[in-house]
């Protein structure tokens, strides 16, 4: 029960911990696909569970895929978005099933970021 500010910290900390840490405390690597209505119109659910399958299939551990709401840029959706510990988040564009696994084994794998299926890439070429 939260009565205090110290409290609510310690929560705030806890879940922190949880949302960037494997059950053992190793550093996880986060993916997040947005599924508000634009997502889902998109094909959002279908690229949410092609990463759920991938990282399953590839034994992937500790990684994270959750889902989120409005990621605010409907142009590019489905997206998805990938922090990897230590380094900075890389956000996938106009993401079809048929990308993940490539995602997955250059970018999670890898650790190369698939630069031509990133939104800066889109912005960039106009796409």
């Amino acid at each position: 029960m939260i009565k205090t500010t110290t409290d609510l910290q310690a929560l705030r900390d806890k879940t922190l911990r949880e949302m960037t840490t494997g059950g053992d405390g190793r550093a996880m690597t986060r993916i997040v696909v947005g599924l508000a209505t634009c997502g889902i119109a998109a094909g959002a659910r279908p690229v949410l569970e092609a990463f759920h399958d991938e990282i399953a299939k590839r034994g992937l551990e500790p990684v994270s895929v959750i889902r989120a709401g409005c990621i605010g840029m409907c142009q590019f959706e489905p997206i998805a978005e990938i922090t990897r510990p230590g380094e900075e988040k890389i956000t996938y564009g106009k993401v079809t099933p048929e990308m993940v696994a490539r995602i997955v084994a250059e970018h999670l794998e890898g650790g190369s970021p698939v630069t031509e299926f990133t939104i800066g890439h889109y912005m960039a070429s106009g796409e």
